[in-house]
C-alpha cells in the first residue's frame, strides 16, 4: 500500500516537470535512471530515497522543500467557498496556462493579467 507522503512527493514532481516542460525520459535521462522508475515515484508506487530527490530537486531547478509543500493542507475548494479546485496543480490544462502565460513578453503578460482580473470581476 502506497503511503500518503509518497504520493504527494510524486504528485509535486509530476507537476513540477510539466510545468517545466520536461517528459519523464528527459528527468529519467537527467537523474541517471530509467523513464519507468519516474513513472513510479510520480504515482507514489515507489518511494523516493533522500539522494535520489536531491537530484530530481536539482534537475527540476527546485530546493528539496518543493516536494513537501502543502502536504499538511486538507482543505477542500467546497469547504473554503472557493470556486479554484483544491488541487489545481494537478490539471494539466491548468498547468499548460501557467506555462504559456509565463512565456509571454513580461508587459505584455501584465497586460493580460489585468485583462483577467476584470473579465473575473464581471462574471
Amino acid at each position: 500500500m502506497t503511503h500518503p507522503v509518497d504520493v504527494h512527493v510524486g504528485k509535486r514532481i509530476r507537476h513540477r516537470r510539466w510545468l517545466v516542460g520536461k517528459t519523464q525520459q528527459q528527468l529519467a535521462e537527467q537523474v541517471g535512471i530509467k523513464f519507468q522508475q519516474i513513472q513510479k515515484y510520480e504515482t507514489g508506487a515507489n518511494r523516493v530515497s533522500a539522494s535520489r530527490l536531491w537530484d530530481i530537486a536539482e534537475a527540476l531547478d527546485v530546493p528539496v522543500s518543493f516536494f513537501f509543500e502543502g502536504i499538511g493542507e486538507t482543505s477542500d475548494a467546497k469547504q473554503s467557498g472557493s470556486s479554484v479546485p483544491a488541487d489545481l496543480m494537478s490539471d494539466k490544462e491548468a498547468l499548460d496556462l501557467v506555462r504559456s502565460y509565463y512565456a509571454i513578453p513580461e508587459n505584455q503578460r501584465r497586460r493580460l493579467f489585468d485583462l483577467a482580473r476584470v473579465l473575473s470581476n464581471v462574471a
